[in-house]
């Protein structure tokens, strides 16, 4: 496997042990929708969440989250959308940002954005 899939899948394990221990209930993982995907979704009290999970080991371009372009979140939209309508969710929408830095020999910096971003008429 490419190790950039298995740091991937790492981050979105931590992620989604981060926000297990917040309280949040897991639904779903790397829910595909027309070549675009959302990380982890989730419920949070009485709201679904749709989670971009970003991880970087250096912390020189930046943090993580600033990787969540206008171009990917017009993408998480319109996947939250369809798996709203698909599963005929009744719930508010809310969409968070898990941003993960994983420097050599320190233990992970995360960083859990709520209401990252909101839906933007276009």
């Amino acid at each position: 496997m490419d190790s950039t899939f298995i740091k991937g899948r790492q981050g979105e394990d931590l992620a989604c042990r981060f926000l297990q221990e917040k309280g949040y209930t897991i639904l779903a993982r790397n829910y595909v929708y027309k070549k675009h995907e959302v990380d982890i979704i989730a419920e949070d009290k009485n709201e679904i969440v749709f989670v971009e999970v970003k991880q970087r080991d250096t912390n020189i371009f930046g943090e993580p989250y600033e990787a969540v372009t206008l171009q990917k979140q017009r993408f998480i939209i319109n996947v939250a959308n369809h798996y709203i309508q698909h599963f005929r969710v009744d719930l508010e929408a809310r969409f968070d940002i898990v941003s993960i830095t994983a420097l050599p020999f320190q233990a992970p910096k995360i960083e859990h954005i709520e209401n990252a971003f909101t839906p933007q008429l276009f």
